[in-house]
């Protein structure tokens, strides 16, 4: 996470006053938009996120961190994917959608979207995938 500093959304003062967004909603924003991704099965989280998610809480900025560099702001995203998905495609869809959604809800350029793919997610297995040869044939054949 970012330090506790917020951003200005302007680059001059404006007429009615000055506009700041806390780095976190641009963590949240980065966060809703990764995971609206096709292919990605979860975001990486810590110790904490997984507590409030017991706890009924929800964690939108969850695998997500912004830095600011001298370049711009750099967002760097860490996730699972889904197991059969194209890991290519599926990080280039993620940069393009995180680097659009924050431009359009805060009209700040983003100058890089990291994303660290932490591992790939198997779909579960049926528990009853083999045939019991008992039952299908009968007890006594």
């Amino acid at each position: 996470m970012m330090e506790e500093t917020n951003i200005p959304l302007a680059n001059g003062p404006a007429p009615l006053g000055e506009i700041e967004i806390a780095p976190e909603v641009i963590e949240v924003i980065a966060g809703i938009a990764a995971n609206e991704v096709e292919g990605v099965y979860a975001m990486q989280g810590s110790f904490k996120t997984g507590v409030n998610e017991l706890l009924g809480r929800t964690a939108h900025n969850k695998g997500v961190h912004l830095t600011v560099d001298e370049n711009g702001l750099v967002v760097d995203v860490y996730c699972y994917i889904k197991y059969g998905s194209s890991v290519p495609k599926v990080a280039l869809d993620m940069q393009e959608k995180v680097k659009e959604q924050v431009l359009y809800m805060s009209n700040l350029e983003v100058s890089q979207v990291n994303v660290h793919v932490v591992g790939l997610v198997a779909p579960k297995s049926e528990e009853n995938a083999y045939l019991d040869l008992d039952t299908e044939l009968g007890e006594n054949a």
